[in-house]
């Protein structure tokens, strides 16, 4: 019997396409700046989000509605956490957050690709400084188990691992999770901590710190989000570390160097390219985690995701959730209620009673049965 048509997405409304048009007649990243000041002041004012029953499911021992959450980056200094889980969005990941605040690169850092469906950004970890981050997640009344945290280490300082460990201090019982951030492609040599000799120092200093924190209060999950521009050596190198110490979670993937394809005539900015030309790669990069991991580390799928069958695919990719920033330069932040009603109808079309059961439902493991 034939597979029925994927559902179609809904659109925008009238009001936030009008909205997002003019937006994009600012600067980029004044326009973003402009959106967080907006969502923070409540205009337009959240309705509150009621998902499908489906969407439901439990990461890392947390418990989220939808399984479709906002990446890190949009959200940097955590002005608006609640705003957004008030659009329709499962969780929010704000940072990357340093032990000191600091400027980040000289503007202009942010590019619109708009033939592309896409972005360059070359920020620098720029942000307030954890001492600010913090205080704004102390004063919310929500539950932690939906805003999450990316941490990032200051550029000037040596011994990087010890920054993270300082994040992981101040944010400890503030949110439901922490991302090391150590794939992003704006800060010198942060990369170089991927490497499998680098990356078991940094996680066994990191880990150690998550299992002291939770000695005096709840235990954190700690995740690792990596680039997609790895080998497939270097996958199963990561794969192998992060197993072996226990990391609670894996993020892939962040933006990319990689250039192909691309029609805007901002394609050679430097920085980090997001949005729809990484999908495909991105994708690719969670099967392979997956397959490396033998489906013993949770997987967060970000990269590209604009529409509910790109969330879909990477849950059966082996993603328990995903994360989506760029589509919201082109959908509104409105974007994760309308993908999440996408996700539950597909699920439904599917025979999954869950998002849970469908979550690697398409890469077989070794050894496995999915």
């Amino acid at each position: 019997m034939k597979k029925p048509a994927a559902p179609k997405d809904a659109a925008p409304g009238l009001i936030e396409a009008r909205g997002l048009k003019a937006m994009h007649m600012f600067d980029p990243e004044r326009a973003h700046g402009m959106a967080i000041w907006s969502l923070k002041n409540g205009l337009p004012p959240g309705k509150g989000a009621a998902f499908d029953a489906t969407l439901q499911t439990t990461v890392f021992g947390l418990p989220l509605p939808s399984p479709i959450g906002v990446a890190a980056g949009f959200d940097k200094n955590a002005e608006a956490p609640d705003a957004m889980l008030d659009r329709g969005w499962g969780f929010v990941e704000v940072g990357a957050a340093t032990p000191r605040p600091q400027p980040g690169n000289p503007k202009p850092r942010l590019f619109r690709l708009t033939e592309d469906r896409a972005a360059i950004n070359r920020f620098g970890f720029n942000n307030e400084g954890v001492d600010a981050v913090a205080a704004r997640l102390r004063a919310r009344t929500g539950p932690t188990s939906r805003v999450w945290a990316n941490l990032g280490a200051n550029k000037d300082t040596e011994d990087k691992a010890e920054d993270y460990v300082k994040v992981m201090e101040k944010l400890h019982g503030l949110v439901g999770a922490m991302t090391l951030n150590i794939s992003s492609p704006n800060t010198e040599r942060l990369r170089d901590l991927q490497g499998a000799e680098a990356l078991d120092a940094l996680l066994t200093r990191a880990i150690k710190a998550r299992d002291r924190l939770a000695l005096v209060g709840e235990r954190t999950p700690l995740l690792l989000k990596i680039a997609p521009d790895l080998t497939d050596a270097e996958i199963d190198e990561i794969a192998e570390v992060a197993v072996s110490r226990n990391i609670d979670g894996i993020v892939a993937t962040n933006t990319t160097l990689d250039r192909t394809g691309l029609k805007s005539p901002h394609a050679e900015e430097k920085g980090g390219l997001s949005g729809a030309p990484l999908k495909q790669r991105s994708l690719e990069v969670l099967k392979k985690f997956r397959r490396a991991t033998k489906g013993l580390t949770p997987l967060i799928g970000v990269g590209g995701i604009e529409t509910a069958e790109d969330a879909y695919l990477r849950i059966r990719a082996g993603a328990s959730a995903v994360q989506v920033y760029t589509a919201m330069v082109y959908e509104g932040p409105s974007l994760g209620a309308r993908l999440a009603a996408g996700l539950a109808a597909r699920l439904a079309r599917d025979g999954f009673a869950s998002v849970a059961d469908a979550v690697g439902a398409d890469v077989k493991i070794r050894g496995g049965s999915s």
